[in-house]
């Protein structure tokens, strides 16, 4: 019977482990989500849902990243081609993440969820049933841009790496946003 019961519940964390994984969605994150970023702490609060640092990459494309608003905010307009090859970070979420990103992100008036080619340059994440990913490879993966903006927000200044602490001296608004 020990044995038995032994595996089905192997079996059963076998299923677990395959469910789980297909629920999760990758993302890219390159501004106040980022690591040391003021909003960081939000995809590590239980509450929002789960999420798991996969590794640092940067989008295989030009994008402008641009600070703007009174409060600052990094956007990354998606008009390809221009810009910088923006850095971040990818990381996978579960669908209450998502969701809670979706409603975090403004989706859709401030941004919208869009899938981006990005190169890994560093890749800690777990592959479990996955592709194993290494650096320089190209992965797609959803993230925040801003399809539709102000027109004087294509001529400010663009970012290849976004710090909220960073030498732009334009201080992110960390107020509560939700």
């Amino acid at each position: 019977t020990f044995k038995l019961y032994s595996m089905v519940l192997s079996i059963f964390s076998l299923n677990v482990r395959l469910w789980s994984s297909v629920l999760m969605t990758r993302v890219f994150v390159y501004g106040t989500l980022k690591k040391g970023q003021p909003n960081n702490y939000r995809m590590f609060d239980s509450n929002n849902g789960k999420a798991e640092y996969l590794g640092s990459a940067f989008t295989s494309q030009k994008y402008p990243l641009v600070i703007t608003t009174k409060d600052n905010i990094p956007f990354l307009l998606n008009i390809p081609g221009q810009g910088h090859r923006v850095h971040g970070e990818i990381y996978k979420v579960d669908d209450q993440m998502l969701k809670f990103l979706d409603t975090f992100k403004s989706v859709p008036t401030w941004y919208q969820r869009t899938v981006v080619q990005l190169e890994v340059k560093e890749w800690v994440g777990k592959t479990e049933g996955e592709e194993k990913v290494s650096p320089g490879s190209i992965t797609d993966v959803f993230v925040y841009t801003a399809t539709t903006y102000k027109p004087d927000w294509r001529s400010l200044p663009c970012y290849e790496n976004y710090d909220s602490e960073g030498d732009h001296g334009l201080k992110y608004n960390t107020e509560e946003k939700l």
